[in-house]
């Protein structure tokens, strides 16, 4: 009997409304296994973003739970959970604000304490990460834009999280830089949760995707299989670029987790 690898993500029965009452999840179930890398899919609307603010305590359930690596994401776990779990939002700008790039990506990890040389050591294994090494003392704001972008990521790699949660992280990126970001994303010995529009780019890199819609998990499968349902993906208003075939791209992200795809 094969046993289903350790959960890194384990959202149950989320539900969400906004303080005017707009309700936006209405019953999420969402699993992310060690290692795996999921794809969130959805159109504009969907609850994606809401979902997302859930799995680090920015946003606290009406009802449900999350989990991060079996720690029930709450007020008294949140420090912990920020660091476990690190969201690469789709603005670099957004995170990028000192002075440098060695300063941007050490500002986490300082604020946990680390300090000196080991500081350093994590700033610098960061930027490997993310080939930029080197840029440390560069102004953030003199880089192009998939540059900011990849230390956009290296902030969030020097908390050593579990989880890296990116949020249309292909979106204004040229060819080049969109090939080296998914390079990097393959790279990382982490659980990935890739929130895009971009269907190829989910091909390419992930092996599994959740398609919500109205607040709900409307489907979850293998990537080629959901993105070959051309119905369905119809139905939730989600097109594929003319002549792109998903299957071309099956394995092409590698192996997935043992037991880890599973359909709703």
């Amino acid at each position: 009997m094969t046993t289903a690898p350790p959960l890194a993500l384990s959202v149950r029965d989320l539900a969400f409304a906004y303080p005017d009452g707009r309700q936006v999840l209405y019953g999420v179930d969402l699993d992310v296994a060690r290692g795996e890398r999921v794809a969130m899919l959805g159109p504009n609307g969907a609850g994606k973003t809401t979902l997302v603010l859930h799995l680090n305590g920015i946003l606290s359930p009406g009802r449900g739970e999350v989990r991060v690596d079996g720690l029930v994401v709450g007020p008294d776990t949140r420090r912990e959970v920020r660091r476990r779990v690190g969201i690469v939002f789709q603005d670099p700008d957004d995170q990028l604000f000192m002075p440098t790039v060695a300063e941007d990506v050490a500002f986490g990890p300082a604020n946990l304490g680390v300090t000196g040389a080991d500081l350093r050591r994590c700033v610098d294994r960061a930027l490997e990460q993310v080939a930029m090494s080197g840029f440390g003392d560069r102004s953030p704001h003199h880089l192009s834009f998939g540059q900011r972008r990849r230390v956009a990521v290296a902030t969030v790699l020097a908390m050593q999280p579990q989880i890296l949660v990116l949020d249309e992280p292909s979106s204004n990126l040229d060819p080049a830089s969109r090939r080296e970001l998914a390079d990097i994303v393959r790279s990382l010995p982490v659980s990935v949760l890739m929130v895009t529009h971009d269907l190829p780019y989910a091909a390419e890199l992930c092996s599994r995707s959740v398609l919500l819609d109205a607040g709900q998990v409307v489907a979850a499968r293998p990537t080629a299989e959901l993105l070959a349902d051309t119905e369905l993906l119809g139905a939730h208003r989600l097109e594929l670029p003319y002549g792109f075939e998903p299957t071309r791209l099956s394995g092409c992200y590698g192996e997935p987790v043992a037991g880890a795809a599973r359909d709703q």
